[in-house]
Parts: C-alpha cells; structure tokens; sequence
C-alpha cells in the first residue's frame, strides 16, 4: 500500500526519533519504500521567517514589510539553521553538504526580495500582491531545508531518498499547484525511491495567500490525491485523544481509535485541527482515509478518520473547545418577525471576512461566538453603527463531540457535570445532526469545563 505520510515541525525538530521510530521502525529493508513523506519547517523557524503564529513576534517577512534590513534577518536565519543543522550530524547529516544547499537557497531568496522590494519601490504595482509574493518565498525556505536534510539522512543512513523540491526556486513555470505536484511525481517508481516532499508548493495562485499558515497540510492532501494513496497519515507528538492532555492530565486522556470527517471538521472549526478543513475535502471526496499518529509511540494504531464511521455504541469521542472567542449578541426589539433581519448582520460579516463559531436566537437577539482578533474587533465597531444594541463579551467555548451523541441523556450528563462544577452555561447550540454540542461559558472556566467534561462523558462510562 502507498502511503502519503505528513511529520509535523516539532516532531521533524526530534528528528533521530522519527528516523528511529517512524521511517525506519521494525521494517525489513524491502518494507522500506511505498511511502511518499511530506516534511514540515523545524520548530519555530516559520515563525522566525514569518512571524510567531501565536505572539505575532515580528520576523523576517515584517522586516521586509517595513523596509528594514531584512538581508541581515535572513543572515542571522541562516546562522540559526545551520546551529539546527549541528544536532542532526550524530544521525548522518553531512554538515558540509547542508551547508552548502541552505546558504545557497538563502542567496536565492535574498536576490528575489530585492527585486521585489525595487518593483515595490516603483510605485507601479499592486504593494499587497508584491507583500504576498515575499511572504511565499520566505515561507518556502524552511520545508526545502528540512526536507533536504532528511533526504542526506535517510541517504547516509542507506535508504534511498529522493528529494521532491516544491518550492519552484529553480524554475519561473506558470504552474499551478497541482500541476506543480503532477510534475514532480510523474513516473517515479516509489517503491525503489523513498520521497521526501516540501510541504510548500509554489503555484500560480499561492499557497500563503490560499491557506495561510495552513499549506503543509494542505501539500500533504494534494499529493495523496494525485498519487492516488492507500492512506494519509499525520505524525504528531501526541495522540487525538479525548480531550487535551495539557489540561486534564496523560493518566486522564483516551487516544479516540476511529472518528469520521464530520467530527474533523468540528475540531477544525474550534482550531483544534486534527487536520487542516481545507486539506481533509479534498481526501474525503477521494475516499481517502486519514490516521493521525504519535511519533514516539509508533506500534500504537493511531486515530482513523474514515468517510462512513459511526461509533456502533453512542459515545463522547472527544471534549474540546477554546478560550480566545467573543460572544456577540445582537439586541433590537424590532427583530421579532422581521424577515431576513439576519441577512444584514451576516453582510456585516461578509465584509469583514469573519465567520462565526456558534449561532444561537429568541425572538429578538441574535449570539454569535467568533474569534478574539482584530479581524472581529473591526466587525463589531461596525455592527454597533447599525443595529440597536450590541453586547460583547470575552468567553470561552467547550464542546462535546462523537459520531454517535444523538442518545438522550448525554446532554443532561453534560450539563450537570458543568452545574456540579457551578459553571453556567451563557449559550448553547446544537444541530439537527447531533454530533457536536456547543456550551459557551465564561473564560475563566475553561480548563475547569474540559476536566470536568472529559471526567463524566469519557473517562467516565459513556
């Protein structure tokens, strides 16, 4: 079976323990290949050629923005990836030969920015598409290092390795993304080459300006679909399990086995991605299955995520939820019975590019939880120019979720265990498919609602 196989950047920063228990494991030489891997950056350095995806910490690509020095910046990026580069020779990297390639595709990208800021500086183009350009390129430096030195790794360490380079540096083709990654895995006999991907792809209509901080994942899909893949697998550090292990405890958590798309998404929608939503479509209408699994325990079956599963037994698969979203509640004493009143509140978001969480009404107030960012601070300026009274309130949104919840009782379960807890519940929602019910609290309950939660519906009896 051929396998498309993603491992994450704080995994790929472990590197001798993937090698050791995800590449190389208990296989037999000839079990070696069929497997087509697609590598994420170190850990941290996106956010060093970006910026920090959690702190908005400025890095390279701000430096460029602002017409600093940024040619220092990459300077002092590469001394950073070569001090990396110094942990993996004990496994097999020859220090001289990755030198060579990151300083050289640093110098690549010095180049390209420089045009670019000379075309910026002209004041004949569209600034946001030349901005957008930079951030590609920057983006892309991070994966062709990782992935160029696993393949001198894997290749040192005897296994037969070819690097499948992405990133279009060495190219101007007006590729698409997916023409891109036809290209570039047409005719090759997998099971005598292990492949190693980046998992940026340069293409025509941009990675970055498509899916952001998301296209790994969404690399890793596409080449699944086009090498028409047994199954997608995703080496994380930990397992998809019941509920976060940062927050109710290891002893508390229980890997969930089997889910299906449906919940993906649900996770995906809170941002607690098992996979990107705009990764995981494409799989499913493939009909391929996805199994996400913990690198450091790798006879572990990991979690399958199939098109069709639903748990035979009604359980709670998964407690999950956050703390950074804004409850917004929309007042007008003139809503009641007035047709399409909504529509106006969902332009508002539509203006915005802001999409909501939860969505819950009576006769005459509207509440909608979206993200706390400055994306939902600048909508909520606007709807209070429009509509009579808009009340904002900074909570907290924890869910509970399975393939099969639709079982009276559970949301009586769920309930008491937050009353006994004496958590209020501010808003709820729940559709018709019952497979997610949404509890929106205050903020400063929400590790509290997840132990709580995860205690009663899954450590506990279902």
């Amino acid at each position: 079976m051929l396998t498309v196989e993603k491992i994450g950047g704080t995994s790929m920063s472990q590197f001798k323990d993937v090698l050791e228990n995800v590449i190389i494991g208990k296989r037999n030489p000839d079990e070696m290949y069929n497997r087509i891997f697609v590598v994420s950056a170190y850990n941290n350095v996106t956010n060093w050629l970006l910026e920090h995806k959690k702190t908005g910490e400025p890095g390279v690509y701000v430096q460029f923005l602002e017409n600093a020095d940024y040619s220092i910046g990459l300077d002092s990026l590469c001394q950073r990836l070569l001090l990396i580069n110094k942990g993996f020779e004990e496994i097999g990297l020859n220090l001289l030969e990755a030198r060579e390639f990151i300083t050289f595709r640093i110098k690549q990208a010095k180049t390209m920015l420089h045009s670019l800021s000379k075309v910026l500086a002209s004041g004949y183009v569209n600034a946001e598409d030349i901005c957008l350009a930079a951030r590609e390129i920057l983006a892309s430096i991070g994966e062709a290092h990782s992935a160029w030195n696993t393949v001198n790794i894997l290749n040192n360490n005897g296994i037969s390795a070819r690097f499948i380079d992405l990133c279009g540096f060495n190219d101007s083709l007006p590729l698409t993304i997916d023409e891109r990654i036809h290209r570039a895995f047409k005719g090759i006999d997998f099971s005598k080459d292990m492949c190693v991907s980046t998992g940026y792809t340069k293409g025509t209509e941009g990675i970055m300006r498509a899916f952001d901080r998301g296209y790994t994942e969404v690399t890793f899909s596409k080449i699944a679909v086009e090498v028409n893949a047994g199954e997608a697998i995703i080496h994380k550090e930990y397992h998809l399990s019941s509920a976060d292990p940062n927050i109710v405890g290891v002893d508390k958590v229980i890997p969930v086995g089997r889910t299906n798309f449906i919940v993906a998404d649900q996770l995906a929608d809170i941002g607690m991605e098992a996979i990107h939503p705009k990764a995981s479509k494409p799989l499913e209408l493939a009909d391929i299955d996805i199994r996400i699994k913990n690198t450091f325990e790798p006879e572990h079956p990991g979690t399958l995520i199939t098109k069709q599963y639903v748990s035979e037994i009604p359980k709670i698969e998964i407690v999950s939820g956050t703390d950074k979203v804004l409850a917004v509640e929309i007042h007008d004493p003139m809503m009641v019975g007035e047709v399409g009143f909504d529509l106006r509140i969902m332009q508002a978001f539509a203006k915005f590019n802001v999409s909501y969480i939860l969505k819950s009404t009576n006769a005459n107030s509207i509440t909608m939880v979206v993200w706390d960012n400055y994306k939902s601070r600048e909508l909520i300026t606007e709807l209070e120019t429009i509509f009579y009274q808009v009340i904002v309130e900074r909570v907290a949104l924890v869910c509970v979720m399975g393939t099969n919840i639709a079982l009276p009782g559970f949301l009586y379960r769920a309930s008491k265990a937050l009353y006994d807890n004496e958590i209020n519940v501010e808003s709820f929602a729940q559709s018709l498919r019952q497979v997610n019910m949404q509890f929106v609290i205050r903020r400063e309950h929400y590790k509290k609602a997840v132990i709580a939660l995860n205690d009663e519906l899954c450590v506990g009896k279902n």
